[in-house]
């Protein structure tokens, strides 16, 4: 931890429908000295999007979403690739990043202290209706036609909390406080900073080095004070957000999402609460594109290393200024593992392969 300059790092094992082990390691909040902690709440980055595949495909079992349709079939407004502009967009290409909806400077620029002043609604169409304020000529549009590649894309998992919100006829965030985090006891669980406790608060670092600190002092809006930038310490982000919400800011614990991966490794359910049924999960845990075998509905597969060798598990990571975040697990084992740490780093995928090998005895 020393050597990656990682303040404070959580880890969890989940086994067998529980939390079988965990630990937390450093600080959550340094000027304060206040331990890291398994009940620490903070953003999680990517992994947030299962959870909004998640409520997509509760709608979809409910025959309400059809994963084939035009996405222009529960939207208000139209959006197209103005370069492919009779090839329609489906929900099943932004699952699996085939959409050609990117992630422009408008994105980029969107990150901002606090909660978001803007809409799901607003932004996106925004962003990617011909009449948006942000459309730019369309460069959240790749060239390519939609289906044709795959791109990670995390504007269009803010379409996909749009559409989840147009569908259910309420706010995204309220649909998955009342579908996905109350059924599975997840109190302390949100997408808004003004839905979670504060107080509890893992805080989010960088740590500046002459390599990084160009790239840092570009997000300048994120720090308290641009005269702490000094090579050799570490600066606090705000706690931020951004109008594009459903693709990274669910804010919780390893504690509250341990109940989610244990729900997960149960076939969607936990303690007689369902939120998918597992034929649901076996169609979003099968990989889904012939041009990437790791790609399923949202959740993909990865390798990690373990001393026997190399290991597949499915799961999802999370990357955000601050944060660093990865839930991976093995389904025949029902064993997952869960990351949480308040800077970026390398080399997280081997402390992974390491638990999974400990809490499965593959030596």
């Amino acid at each position: 931890m020393v050597e990656q300059h990682i303040p404070g790092f959580a880890t969890a094992i989940v086994k067998d429908g529980k939390l079988a082990w965990s630990r937390a390691y450093g600080q959550a909040d340094i000027a304060n000295n206040k331990a890291m902690s398994i009940d620490g709440i903070m953003n999680i980055g990517s992994v947030s999007k299962t959870f909004t595949a998640t409520a997509l495909m509760q709608l979809w079992e409910k025959g309400k979403i059809d994963l084939n349709a035009d996405i222009n079939t529960y939207l208000d407004f139209k959006i197209i690739n103005p370069k492919h502009p009779d090839k329609p967009i489906t929900v099943f290409q932004i699952l699996t990043h085939t959409s050609s909806i990117i992630d422009s400077k408008a994105y980029e620029d969107s990150y901002a202290c606090g909660d978001p002043t803007l809409t799901l609604n607003d932004w996106i169409r925004g962003v990617l209706a011909a009449d948006g304020k942000l459309y730019n000529n369309g460069d959240s549009f790749a060239d390519w036609l939609p289906g044709e590649k795959r791109r990670y894309s995390n504007v269009a998992f803010g379409l996909l909390g749009l559409i989840v919100e147009k569908v259910a006829k309420q706010p995204f965030n309220l649909y998955c406080e009342e579908n996905i985090f109350r059924p599975l006891g997840m109190k302390n669980t949100g997408w808004m900073i003004s839905e979670v406790d504060t107080s509890n608060y893992i805080r989010p670092y960088a740590y500046i080095t002459e390599q990084n600190k160009k790239d840092i002092l570009t997000i300048t809006r994120l720090y308290r004070n641009e005269s702490e930038f000094k090579v050799g310490t570490y600066v606090q982000n705000c706690l931020y957000s951004f109008p594009n919400y459903p693709d990274g800011l669910v804010r919780t614990s390893v504690r509250e999402i341990s109940y989610y991966l244990a729900a997960i490794l149960n076939g969607g359910e936990l303690h007689g609460k369902r939120i998918l049924k597992k034929a649901t999960l076996d169609k979003m845990l099968t990989t889904q594109l012939e041009l990437d075998k790791t790609q399923g509905l949202t959740w993909r597969t990865s390798e990690f290393e373990t001393p026997s060798g190399k290991v597949t598990l499915w799961g999802h990571s999370g990357l955000d200024p601050g944060i660093q975040t990865f839930l991976y697990f093995d389904r025949e084992k029902k064993t997952g593992v869960i990351t949480f740490q308040n800077n970026t780093s390398d080399g997280v995928s081997r402390v992974v392969g390491a638990l999974y090998s400990a809490a499965t005895g593959k030596k």
